[in-house]
């Protein structure tokens, strides 16, 4: 929560910040890549008064981390997320909206509208869906990344020349047939001829 009460409601009026708050839970994506809960998140902030309320400008600056999704190998990162918002005074409607406006209308407006209550603003939200944008959906290590072999998973960066002798599958059954006739000729060169015995008697 930031107070508003020293800027006043003057239009114009002008209060830069910079502030070091503690990461909410789940500030990221889950199970990717994300700001560890307590972790600090830097604020640069401008808050300036207009009509309507109070326009928040400013940049959250924190260290994100995740794993890498091609060798799973932990990931940090630093994050710089940029930040605009409006928040409403309470009052607003009064000044700030057509009259003719339907009662429907003005009940999706505000699911859109953040406001000011007690003075205080609460910018969890706004940043919570700036940091995530600025996360990358799927991090990694670093852009040349082998990843990790896909028969036994072992990691492709220490071992470059790894590789598995593979079988086309479509050839597997053939390849046990040759198999088979192999092992049927060894078995006639290893046995005695019959025909060759009795030459032999004679």
């Amino acid at each position: 929560m930031f107070d508003t009460h020293e800027l006043g409601r003057r239009p114009g009026a002008l209060k830069r910040l910079t502030r070091s708050a503690a990461a909410p839970k789940d500030f990221g994506i889950d199970g990717v890549i994300g700001v560890p809960e307590g972790a600090p998140v830097e604020l640069r902030m401008r808050l300036e008064s207009v009509m309507e309320g109070v326009l928040v400008t400013g940049t959250a600056r924190a260290t994100a981390e995740g794993e890498c999704v091609r060798c799973l190998e932990p990931v940090r990162q630093d994050v710089a997320a940029d930040f605009q918002e409006m928040f409403s005074y309470p009052d607003a409607d009064d000044r700030g909206r057509s009259k003719q406006a339907e009662p429907a209308d003005d009940a999706e407006d505000d699911e859109d509208r953040f406001f000011i209550e007690d003075g205080l603003l609460d910018l969890e939200p706004v940043l919570r869906d700036a940091v995530v944008l600025a996360l990358p959906m799927q991090p990694v290590c670093r852009e040349t990344c082998a990843g990790l072999c896909s028969e036994c998973g072992i990691r492709l960066d220490e071992n470059p020349d790894h590789h598995h002798d593979a079988v086309d599958i479509r050839w597997a059954s053939l390849q046990g047939l040759a198999e088979t006739i192999k092992d049927g000729e060894k078995d006639n060169m290893d046995g005695a001829d019959p025909g060759a015995d009795e030459k032999q008697e004679k």
